[in-house]
């Protein structure tokens, strides 16, 4: 098939950790093209830092010359209703316009719950969605659209279960068996390590050192040391599903229906998947978990060319 001749659209799933953009073709949703760029956090990024993120990761996608594409939808963290919304979508307007390709036919931002769910199989349009990475957040979509959300407060009021809280956690158990407050752990040695050595002064300095959310960067120290069998490791991971669960449950979720899982923590093998499977079985639900919202973001562009 004559290249020139496809219908393109594109799809964006900026999360806290990364922004990726993929080209695709409307019709059959091929994929033409990926780009990869930094955070795409549109209420923490700064709004240089965004476009210039979006703009790595569409010229990756787009690659040179390419002409402008029929539709664009994109799904930003922080990116949802009464979030950063007008910021992303200012930013995703920058970028394609810096790259020459400003005259899409239509472009939409939406909350990354809302792409997370699209990439559910069949591109369910009603359901429920549970995140879990950096930070955490569920949803209820109808229409494709999120109606309601629970959690997704951010580090320093919410996201309980998610990779932060995962790893402020583990250096409070740290601390905890330090002063003897809480039991050994084998989570010590690690975070000693980490920390520039053993003591509560270098634990609390490396916590207050940078910004906050790195300390999400630690939850693949907590499931390594739970897999050793270590007791609080393995209560951390248990305390973690309960509370993505909670989340769940606020939803007021319906027996049968669908619901989404993605993030680090509970993507296809993701160590709070299993747990969380076993907790919401007696609510009727059964997770299908995607990799990210990409393909999800792709689908929506699709229905919107």
């Amino acid at each position: 098939m004559n290249e020139s001749r496809i219908q393109r659209v594109v799809g964006i799933d900026a999360g806290g950790t990364r922004t990726r953009a993929r080209l695709a073709d409307a019709a059959t949703g091929r994929t033409l093209g990926e780009g990869t760029g930094g955070p795409g956090n549109a209420l923490s990024v700064p709004a240089a830092a965004l476009v210039r993120h979006l703009t790595e990761a569409l010229r990756g996608a787009l690659g040179p010359g390419a002409g402008p594409p029929a539709a664009v939808v994109a799904g930003f963290a922080g990116g949802g209703p009464g979030g950063g919304r007008e910021k992303a979508l200012a930013a995703v307007e920058a970028a394609l316009a810096g790259l020459g390709a400003g005259r899409a036919v239509r472009v939409d931002v939406r909350g990354d719950a809302e792409v997370a769910f699209a990439a559910g199989p069949g591109t369910p349009a009603d359901g429920l969605v549970l995140i879990a990475g950096t930070g955490a957040v569920g949803a209820r979509v109808r229409g494709r659209r999120m109606v309601s959300a629970a959690d997704g407060d951010g580090w320093l009021l919410g996201d309980a279960g998610s990779g932060f809280w995962l790893g402020r956690e583990a250096l409070r158990a740290v601390l905890r068996a330090l002063d003897g407050r809480g039991p050994a752990t084998a989570l010590t040695e690690p975070v000693a390590a980490l920390c520039g050595g053993l003591s509560k002064e270098h634990v609390v300095r490396f916590a207050y050192a940078d910004r906050p959310v790195r300390l999400a960067e630690l939850s693949p120290l907590v499931v390594g040391v739970a897999a050793g069998g270590d007791t609080v490791a393995e209560e951390l991971l248990d305390r973690a599903a309960a509370e993505l669960t909670s989340t769940v449950g606020a939803l007021e979720p319906r027996p049968g229906e669908p619901l989404v899982v993605t993030g680090g923590l509970l993507g296809p093998g993701g160590p709070l998947l299993s747990r969380l499977t076993d907790r919401v079985r007696p609510l009727g639900l059964t997770p299908a978990p995607v990799p990210d919202g990409l393909p999800g973001a792709v689908a929506l562009a699709r229905l919107l060319a």
